[in-house]
């Protein structure tokens, strides 16, 4: 028992050591190094980089080794310096006298960069958001876009858009979105006059996010439409622009186009981005539903959404049959599903869809059948319903049949040739387009030596027109000899 008493008492003074690794703030100082060398050499490329080498070090940020930095990059008694601290926690005096003692014999270089302190708000706004520490995070988010309005630098833009995604996100969090609106349009004009496209891209996206959160479709179209358009600079932002529009098309009951952008963005997003390609399929899912289609079982299948999907598979197996009876069982059992992806209100529109796929079927079954039988098949209120949506069914082409109103019955015409019309002709080309278009947008996405194809063509025409200089010199000399 002593011994063990004294094994304790030696190991006691291994537990005072700082709390964080040693490698994360030689990994920061590198990154320092590394905005520091962009910033010098105008490199937006080297920031790129060392925005992902944070991203890799996230999880490892601790209070104590942000605390380190900040104080090693960071001008002594300066106002950066002394805001990011307060909101840090407060180490215990041990472990900052250990801090202090390991980083005595290191020479500390002070950085007067706007990088570098953009750099430090970045970190430090991602460490409160981890600990879930949101009002001190709304707090710094506040006063690092103050910073930015003051800094027009395009080696900066890159370190902005980033704090412009997590400055919305902290009043998301809070509920409080409303009231950055204001803003996010003036640091959206602010971006458009500063040729910042990285950073008008990043704010769009997030005021187009605001209107939706408050079911504002009218003025996120009105702001998309009049928004400067550019080509892309981040997969992810365009990414998120296309699953904006496509809920926006969708809202506008623009299907067709609602479906493109909505399977486009599931596509383009990365692997690794799970639930965003997760919302995707939901609102593509009813989109194709909203349509008239039936996606394959193979979409509810993918990898890590099964579980996500159930719900919309339930309800695209409901569809199909044309059971109303079993879509309202199965719209009320995921209800609180579907009001938290906000998609209840187009499933609300579903039930139109699934009494057509049901009197469409008893079409097929039926040369002629009465509507009290039609109106018991699809379980509607009343006989009155099923004439009137049967009328419907039959002037917008769902159905061949006519409608007897003196019987009171439905006379379903024999059913042709589907080869000897245009639908597989709209269909085959309906694919050609869409693998025409998928070639054309690999083709824009390589990569080639900027004017290599220019400098080659102008070499060629260079030696042409050297060549045909020498042919005219010789025919001119030629004839001069004949004259003399």
């Amino acid at each position: 028992m002593t011994q063990d008493v004294e094994m304790k008492e030696q190991a006691a003074p291994s537990n005072s050591l700082p709390s964080f690794s040693p490698s994360t703030l030689h990994h920061l100082k590198e990154i320092a190094s590394l905005i520091e060398t962009g910033a010098y050499d105008r490199e937006v490329r080297r920031i790129l980089r060392a925005i992902r080498l944070t991203m890799a070090l996230r999880r490892k940020l601790k209070a104590s080794a942000l605390s380190a930095f900040l104080n090693f990059t960071l001008i002594p008694g300066s106002e950066a310096l002394t805001r990011l601290s307060s909101y840090l926690p407060k180490e215990d005096e041990h472990a900052m006298e250990v801090d202090t003692a390991t980083s005595a014999p290191q020479s500390p270089a002070k950085h007067s960069l706007p990088e570098i302190e953009i750099y430090c708000y970045l970190l430090v706004l991602m460490f409160l958001i981890d600990q879930k520490k949101y009002n001190e995070a709304k707090a710094c988010s506040s006063a690092s876009i103050a910073r930015l309005k003051n800094i027009n630098r395009r080696t900066v833009d890159v370190l902005a858009a980033r704090l412009y995604f997590y400055y919305s996100l902290c009043y998301e969090l809070t509920g409080d979105l409303a009231e950055i609106r204001g803003n996010l349009l003036s640091l959206h004009r602010i971006a458009t006059l500063r040729h910042d496209e990285l950073g008008q891209e990043t704010l769009l996206n997030l005021l187009l996010r605001n209107y939706l959160h408050y079911n504002l479709y009218d003025q996120a179209e009105k702001l998309r439409s009049k928004a400067p358009r550019f080509e892309a600079h981040s997969n992810q932002q365009f990414c998120r622009y296309l699953f904006y529009l496509g809920k926006i098309r969708t809202i506008q009951l623009e299907y067709t186009d609602a479906k493109e952008c909505l399977l486009q963005a599931a596509r383009k997003a990365p692997i690794a981005a799970l639930g965003f390609r997760v919302q995707c399929n939901k609102w593509a899912i009813i989109v194709r539903l909203l349509l008239g289609e039936i996606p394959e079982r193979t979409v509810f299948m993918q990898k890590g959404m099964e579980k996500a999907l159930r719900p919309y598979f339930e309800l695209t197996n409901a569809v199909r049959i044309g059971d109303l009876e079993l879509f309202r069982s199965v719209a009320e059992k995921f209800s609180s599903t579907f009001s938290s992806d906000r998609t209840h209100n187009l499933i609300v529109r579903l039930r139109h869809n699934v009494i057509r796929t049901g009197l469409r079927n008893i079409s097929i079954s039926y040369s002629r059948i009465s509507l009290v039988d039609v109106a018991k098949k699809l379980r509607l209120d009343s006989v009155a319903d099923a004439e009137s949506i049967v009328a419907k069914a039959i002037r917008d082409g769902a159905i061949d049949a006519t409608l007897d109103h003196a019987s009171r019955c439905m006379l379903s015409k024999e059913t042709g040739d589907i080869y000897s019309m245009t639908e597989p002709q709209t269909v085959f080309n309906s694919r050609i387009a869409f693998c025409l278009n998928m070639h054309n947008e690999a083709v824009r996405a390589l990569r080639f030596p900027p004017n290599s194809h220019k400098e080659k063509e102008s070499a060629e025409k260079r030696r042409e027109r050297r060549q045909q200089e020498q042919e005219l010199a010789k025919h001119i000399a030629e004839e001069d000899d004949d004259e003399f």
